[in-house]
C-alpha cells in the first residue's frame, strides 16, 4: 500500500540521500517549481545529499548550465547524473568507431563534453549505411516532429542490422503546457519493427551504478539509505524498485490527469487502482515535490 504524504520533510530524515528526477518534479522544462526547490534546500540543510538523476541525453555539464539558466539555485543539489553520462561510458569505450546519430542540435555536447574519468576513444559520425551503431538522443525537432516522421529512417537502420543506443528512455515529457516525444519513443518504435535497442537511463542499471559512484564520492556512508523521487512510474518508480530502493511518486507530474480533477489532492482510490493495474507499488506518493 502506497502512503500518501504532504511533504518531503515528513520522511526526509529516514534517508541519507535522494535520487531526484528533474522534468516534472523540479521544473517543467521552462521554469523551476519554487516548492520543490525549497524542499530540496531544506533536505540538504538537514544533512541529506541530493543527486539530481535525469534521463536527459546530454552530459552533466550541459544540464547544469540549463539549470543555471532556468534559475535553479546550486544549493538545491549536490550532484547531477544524466542518462547521457551513462551512455557516453558505453559509446566512447572503444567498442565502436562509426556511429550514426539521431538527435537535436541541443544534444551536440554529447560528443564534446566528457567527465574527467572518461577518456573517449575517437569515433566517426557517418550515414546509416556506413555505421556500426545508432546513437539516439531524441528527435531533431521535438517541438514539431513525432516518431512517425522517423519511420523510414528507422527501417533503414533496422535493415542494416544496427543496434540503437538510447540515451533517454523517457517516452514523453511536458514542456510547459506542451507534450513532447523523447528518444524512448523512437526506441520503442524501433523495437516494434524488430530493431535491437540498449538503454542507459532510468529504469535501467547503468545510470544507477553511476549515481551510486558519484554519491559515494560525496562522502556518504558505505551503505546509504536512498529515496528515489520522480513522476515517471515506468522510469523513476520502476527503476527505484529494481534497485531495491524506496520510492516517492509525484502524482502531479506527467500522470496527473489519472488521479482526479485536482492535482493538489489526488484521489487515493484512483491512485491505488492505477498502480495496481501497472503492478507497481511506490513506497510513498506526493501531489508535488514540496
Amino acid at each position: 500500500m502506497t502512503e500518501l504524504i504532504a511533504s518531503l520533510a515528513q520522511i526526509g530524515r529516514r534517508y541519507d540521500a535522494v535520487f531526484c528526477d528533474l522534468w516534472g518534479c523540479l521544473h517543467n522544462g521552462k521554469t523551476p517549481f519554487p516548492a520543490a526547490v525549497a524542499a530540496l534546500q531544506a533536505y540538504r540543510a538537514a544533512g541529506g545529499k541530493v543527486v539530481l538523476l535525469t534521463n536527459a541525453p546530454r552530459p552533466k555539464a550541459s544540464v547544469v548550465k540549463q539549470l543555471d539558466m532556468m534559475g535553479v539555485p546550486r544549493d538545491a543539489w549536490d550532484e547531477v547524473v544524466t542518462s547521457g553520462d551513462a551512455t557516453q561510458y558505453a559509446l566512447f569505450s572503444g567498442a565502436y568507431e562509426k556511429v550514426h546519430f539521431i538527435g537535436a542540435l541541443k544534444d551536440e555536447p554529447f560528443f564534446t563534453d566528457f567527465p574527467d574519468d572518461l577518456k573517449p576513444a575517437p569515433i566517426q559520425r557517418v550515414s546509416i549505411e556506413e555505421a556500426e551503431i545508432v546513437i539516439c538522443t531524441g528527435l531533431s525537432d521535438d517541438l514539431t516532429e513525432t516518431p512517425e516522421d522517423y519511420r523510414l529512417h528507422l527501417l533503414r537502420a533496422q535493415n542494416a542490422g544496427l543496434t540503437m543506443l538510447c540515451a533517454n528512455p523517457d517516452i514523453i515529457v511536458d514542456y510547459g503546457d506542451k507534450r513532447l516525444y523523447c528518444a524512448g519513443a523512437l526506441a520503442l518504435e524501433y523495437e516494434k519493427i524488430g530493431g535491437k535497442t540498449m538503454y542507459f537511463g532510468k529504469p535501467h542499471p547503468p545510470v544507477y551504478d553511476l549515481a551510486r559512484r558519484r554519491l559515494a564520492a560525496l562522502g556518504t556512508r558505505s551503505d546509504p539509505q536512498i529515496l528515489c523521487i520522480g513522476d515517471g512510474i515506468g522510469t523513476d518508480v520502476q527503476g527505484g524498485i529494481a534497485e531495491g530502493l524506496d520510492t516517492l511518486f509525484v502524482t502531479g507530474g506527467i500522470a496527473a490527469a489519472e488521479f482526479g480533477p485536482d492535482s493538489d489532492n489526488p484521489n487515493k482510490d484512483l491512485l491505488e487502482e492505477w498502480l495496481t493495474v501497472r503492478q507497481m507499488s511506490a513506497t510513498f506518493a506526493i501531489p508535488k515535490l514540496q
